[in-house]
């Protein structure tokens, strides 16, 4: 299998809030930017992949800024890391001020995916070759974020978390 750039796997999905997608404040709600956060995901982790993908995962939300009702809201994903059958997905969302055009960082997110057969057995996926700064902070921290991960769900021992067992030495 050869190895893939994150870019390869870049998926930009862009939206209008409408009215029956908000809260009594007039913000969109969370769950709804939730599902179109794992659209976008599960879209990258396809186009890595070139599997059907499941989500694991959903390893970090930060709800940092409300997204007002008729913003522009654009959801950046990509395959930050790939495993031997799973991979790691960073969303960045963007909103888009009405007037002006700035688009600002709203929200981010972290999921995960299972490259997946027809029957649903885990597959092996390509991997992951990152070439910016960005992505390459990204790919460094993926392997600490999924065994923190496996420690809080108990189905890795913390004495076995190398990558974290590092960060304290």
């Amino acid at each position: 299998m050869t190895a893939k750039t994150p870019e390869q796997s870049k998926t930009t999905m862009t939206d209008l809030v409408l009215p029956s997608e908000t809260n009594p404040l007039n913000n969109l709600f969370g769950g709804e930017l939730l599902a179109r956060m794992d659209r976008a995901a599960s879209i990258a982790a396809r186009r890595h992949s070139r599997r059907i993908v499941v989500t694991a995962s959903v390893n970090h939300v930060a709800f940092n800024r409300s997204v007002p009702l008729g913003s522009v809201v654009t959801i950046e994903a990509k395959v930050s890391r790939a495993f031997k059958t799973s991979m790691e997905v960073f969303l960045d969302v963007w909103i888009e001020d009405r007037e002006s055009g700035e688009r600002t960082q709203a929200n981010e997110a972290i999921y995960t995916f299972v490259a997946v057969d027809e029957t649903g057995r885990p597959v092996s996926i390509p991997e992951l070759t990152p070439e910016t700064s960005l992505e390459k902070t990204r790919f460094e921290g993926a392997l600490r974020r999924k065994q923190l991960s496996l420690v809080l769900a108990g189905k890795m021992k913390a004495n076995d978390a190398t990558e974290l067992k590092a960060l304290f030495e």
